[in-house]
């Protein structure tokens, strides 16, 4: 079958994925290896024209081819791919199964460890992959629609959503750019290598035809992704000025708030102070001694001396006797009562004696004093013993009372009696009676 571009969408269109039509469909393409930029051009075509399960198959004739070129030393193929072979793994990777994206990962796998292609195409090959693992397991777009850290768009504060697509732009093109100046640099080196023959001139014209085409798309690349720094650049550049002008008036604001703190701390220890010294004036107003004050010793006036305590002198007499109390009737009296009292007299005190009420007198004496009283004839006298006590009553409860004195001579007491004129007029055995009392005393 003669090469053309319908020839080889329907080489790639009857392609399976039985190990035999890889390799058969590998073969057709290896042998036109001198149409291998046509080639790949119609094989990314249908790459992403096709499904999910074709896609696999096609990485798989790629790569067939790819480790051909590289054992039989023919890289015609390698730097054909080396510009897409990243994007492409991307496209099939992006929406397939787990069950696909494995053997892929298996595929990519297979060319680092062969290095197969360059070290800076492998990289972006990787790193496109990783990108859509961590966008699958965020579920959320990686371009776009997300931000740096895999979250959504919206989350991202308003002054850093001008960088984010221009970082995603950054990142999109580095894979490209990676490859395209790989390829470009590899097919220039294997042209110009002193050890490689000396095509003839038609070849070596084609060679460099496609080496200016490989060098203009590496410069493109690269011109793109200038362009998408410059812009990402500026744009840091206006939020650093614009963050740098914040932070100057955040310092002066900083200044003037400190400088406002201190003000009003010292306005607040004056207005502390100025109400301590009110409560202290106001408290010593209260005492009634304004010229002391309250926490300062050094300004209060000296405490007077205490006064000297005098020894304990013993009460007068005089001082412990009640009032109304009778003097004592007998020394002894006084005697037991000086004798209590350390430091007074023995000498008895010569007091008037007070009065005092007098006391009642048993009936059946005061009868028989009346009744000799009307016959003009002294008390009957009695026992020493009850004449003793009678004058006691009388001296203690003498007051209104008129005082005798009785004498224990019953000559004398009865001595008044004179002659026996005195008994006329009483009855016989009243005068009997009283000759009888009156001979118990003779």
């Amino acid at each position: 079958m003669a090469y053309s571009d319908d020839s080889v969408m329907a080489k790639l269109s009857a392609l399976n994925e039985t190990q035999e039509s890889i390799v058969t469909v590998a073969q057709w393409i290896m042998f036109h290896r001198r149409h291998a930029e046509r080639t790949v051009r119609c094989w990314f075509q249908r790459l992403k024209d096709s499904g999910t399960s074709k896609r696999l198959n096609l990485i798989y004739l790629a790569n067939e081819v790819a480790q051909q070129s590289k054992a039989r030393r023919k890289n015609d193929f390698l730097v054909a791919f080396s510009p897409i072979i990243a994007e492409a793994t991307t496209i099939a990777y992006r929406g397939a199964t787990k069950e696909v994206q494995l053997k892929l990962r298996h595929v990519v796998e297979v060319w680092r460890q062969r290095q197969i292609f360059e070290l800076p195409i492998q990289e972006a090959m990787e790193a496109r992959i990783a990108e859509l693992d961590k966008s699958r397991l965020s579920g959320k777009k990686p371009l776009f629609g997300g931000s740096l850290g895999g979250g959504s768009f919206e989350s991202v504060p308003p002054e850093i959503q001008p960088l984010v697509p221009l970082q995603a732009t950054l990142s999109k093109l580095a894979p490209n750019k990676a490859s395209s100046i790989a390829a470009a640099n590899s097919q220039f080196d294997k042209l110009h290598d002193p050890s490689t023959q000396a095509p003839t001139p038609p070849v070596h014209a084609a060679q460099l035809s496609g080496l200016l085409k490989s060098l203009a798309s590496a410069e493109g690349a690269v011109a793109e992704s200038i362009k998408a720094r410059q812009a990402l650049i500026q744009t840091l550049e206006n939020l650093l000025d614009k963050n740098r002008n914040i932070f100057n008036t955040e310092q002066s604001q900083q200044q003037e708030l400190t400088s406002r703190k201190a003000i009003t701390e010292a306005q607040k220890r004056e207005v502390e102070d100025g109400i301590m010294r009110g409560l202290a004036e106001e408290s010593n107003a209260g005492d009634g001694n304004p010229n002391s004050v309250e926490g300062d010793d050094s300004q209060r006036p000296p405490e007077p001396e205490r006064p000297a305590i005098e020894g304990l002198s013993p009460p007068s007499a005089d001082a412990l006797t009640p009032t109304g109390t009778p003097p004592p009737s007998s020394s002894a009296a006084t005697t037991a009562a000086t004798s209590t009292l350390p430091g007074l007299s023995a000498e008895p005190a010569h007091l008037e004696p007070p009065s005092v009420p007098a006391i009642p007198a048993p009936t059946a004496v005061l009868a028989a004093d009346e009744f000799l009283a009307s016959l003009n004839i002294p008390p009957r006298p009695t026992t020493t013993t009850t004449t003793t006590s009678l004058a006691g009553m009388v001296a203690i409860n003498g007051a209104g009372t008129k005082k005798r004195k009785l004498n224990n001579d019953p000559v004398d007491e009865f001595a008044s009696l004179g002659s026996a004129d005195a008994l006329d007029g009483l009855d016989a055995d009243v005068v009997e009676f009283l000759r009888q009392d009156s001979g118990n005393y003779q």
